[in-house]
């Protein structure tokens, strides 16, 4: 599993953490558990494949708000208890 996470300027509410989420969905159909954060101006999202953190960071940038920085590093998965 791989965790990707991007730091996004530009979300001031719900709707633009839903745009956001959008985007990464259409961009990467395979991402499982996208998440969006306004309050700490950052999404992320799990794959089973590394993936291309440019082309990402191009179709954040054309929705209107500014990929920082974008960053996909393996993870594991836990356990139920532990």
């Amino acid at each position: 599993m791989f965790k990707t996470t991007l730091k996004i300027e530009g979300m001031q509410c719900g709707m633009c953490e839903a745009h956001i989420c959008d985007v990464i969905r259409r961009t990467v159909p395979a991402a499982k558990k996208v998440t969006a954060s306004r309050g700490k101006k950052e999404a992320s999202f799990l794959t089973e494949e590394a993936v291309d953190v440019g082309l990402l960071k191009a179709a954040v940038d054309q929705t209107g708000y500014t990929c920082l920085s974008a960053e996909s590093a393996p993870c594991q998965k836990k356990g139920l208890f532990g």
